[in-house]
C-alpha cells in the first residue's frame, strides 16, 4: 500500500515540476518587435 502513496507523491511531484518549470520562462523573453516600427 505505501507504494501507490510513494508513486502518487512521485507523480504530484513531477507535476508540480513541469508547471514551475514551464511558468517562469514566459516572463523573461523580451517583448518582440514588430519590423514596421521605426527604432
Amino acid at each position: 500500500m505505501w507504494i501507490l502513496m510513494v508513486e502518487a507523491l512521485v507523480a504530484l511531484f513531477l507535476l508540480v515540476f513541469i508547471v514551475w518549470w514551464t511558468m517562469p520562462g514566459k516572463k523573461n523573453t523580451p517583448p518582440a518587435r514588430r519590423p514596421d516600427q521605426p527604432e
